[in-house]
Order: structure tokens, then C-alpha cells, then sequence
């Protein structure tokens, strides 16, 4: 059995993964550098410029590593110097879509934006924090990140789900031969769960009749819908 300190240490531990999760690094709790949204204005890689920075709900990375994308002149230019986290999940790169405003996102659309947190912290140096909507200028979150990371939470469960769904009934097949034209077939659960979602008053025992009559007659379309 663990004894009451390293019960400590074990709680200790996961307090921190879950901070980490929701974007929180526990080696920044102290002296966390916060800047100003004119401040961040700066950091767009010219000349004139102090540096190569972006920011992504609300923390910021020193891009400059990657500058032949983010600099003057790069793909990605349009991210320097500001937290345009909405674009990450919109595709929207106009001016009015490369903003923080992350209202009316859902929870699979806030997901592309914690992917690209993810990418930003795995591939570059983390600088701090913009103070702003993410953040107070203490450096605390506010009450738009935390909803923020409630639909974060909420993209990764449907993922999930959708994932176990996938692996419970495996989608339909399809493939083309010169001289067999094209075949799609689909597995048993996926034709099951067709007949249950789409004639739910038949029972297993005339669905598997079904399902077997149909192989027999070799059709080669999926019962759900063209694929």
C-alpha cells in the first residue's frame, strides 16, 4: 500500500497532468511572462521587429525556427504577432477570421485547436501567455478558456465515441478492377446495424436470415447507402 507521502506525490502528479492537458504548464506557475496584445503586435519577424512570435488560445511561441513559414513573405505569415486561434479551426484567413474570438465553435472544431496547441508546444519554444480573452493580466485563466477547454473535453469524448463506433461496426468496402468494374460489400455488424437503425422492428433471428439471403444472391451493394 501506498503510505501518505507518496500519496501525496501520486495526487501531486496527476493534478499536474490534468493542468498540463488543459494547457497549463507547471514549470511557468512562477514568473510566467504575460504579454500585452499590442506587445505581441511586435513580434512579426521584420526587420523592425523583436522577434517571431504567435499565439494559439492564448499562449504564446517563439516561432522563429519556423520563420520561412511564419515570417515575411511565408504561408503562414498571417498567424505572426497575434493570437488568431478561431482560423485554426475556421480556415477563415481574412481579417475578420484571424481573431481570438472563439464563440459559437464547436466541440470538434475546438479539438483542431488543441491539435495545434499540441503541434505549437511539441515543435517550438513556449514564451508565455497574451493577456486578453484566454488570460488575465495576472497571467489566471479566465472564464472563456476554461468553457473553452469544457468543449475541448467534450470533442475528445465524441472522438472517442465515434472511434469505438468505428471499431464496433467497420465501415462498408469498396474497390475497382479493370475487369471486375466496382464492388462494395459491407461486414455483418455493419449491415446489422443498418436493419436495427433503419427497421428496428425486426428481430436479430430475421436479420441474420436477411443478411445471409443477401450474400447468397452476391449483391455487391452496401445496404446502408452508396459508397
Amino acid at each position: 500500500m501506498l503510505r501518505g507521502g507518496a500519496l501525496a506525490v501520486l495526487a501531486l502528479g496527476c493534478a499536474a497532468a490534468w493542468l498540463w492537458r488543459r494547457g497549463f504548464d507547471p514549470r511557468s506557475w512562477h514568473g510566467d511572462p504575460v504579454l500585452s496584445a499590442a506587445e505581441l503586435s511586435r513580434y512579426t519577424g521584420t526587420e523592425e521587429s523583436a522577434g517571431l512570435y504567435l499565439a494559439v488560445l492564448g499562449q504564446v511561441f517563439d516561432v522563429q525556427r519556423g520563420r520561412r513559414h511564419y515570417g515575411p513573405g511565408g504561408a503562414y505569415s498571417f498567424f505572426s504577432g497575434k493570437d488568431a486561434s478561431r482560423a485554426f479551426a475556421t480556415g477563415d484567413f481574412t481579417p475578420a477570421g484571424l481573431v481570438d474570438d472563439i464563440s459559437g465553435l464547436s466541440p470538434s472544431e475546438m479539438l483542431i485547436i488543441q491539435n495545434w496547441l499540441s503541434f505549437y508546444t511539441k515543435n517550438y519554444v513556449r514564451i508565455g501567455k497574451v493577456a486578453g480573452r484566454f488570460y488575465h493580466e495576472n497571467g489566471t485563466p479566465t472564464e472563456v478558456l476554461r468553457q473553452a477547454w469544457d468543449l475541448i473535453e467534450n470533442g475528445q469524448k465524441l472522438q472517442a465515441q465515434e472511434e469505438e463506433k468505428k471499431q464496433q461496426f467497420p465501415p462498408c468496402n469498396s474497390e475497382w478492377t479493370s475487369t471486375g468494374g466496382s464492388r462494395v460489400w459491407c461486414s455483418k455488424q455493419r449491415v446489422l446495424m443498418f436493419f436495427q437503425t433503419e427497421s428496428p422492428l425486426l428481430s436479430t433471428r430475421t436479420i441474420n436470415i436477411l443478411y445471409t439471403w443477401r450474400s447468397q444472391q452476391r449483391l455487391d451493394r452496401c445496404p446502408q447507402e452508396a459508397v
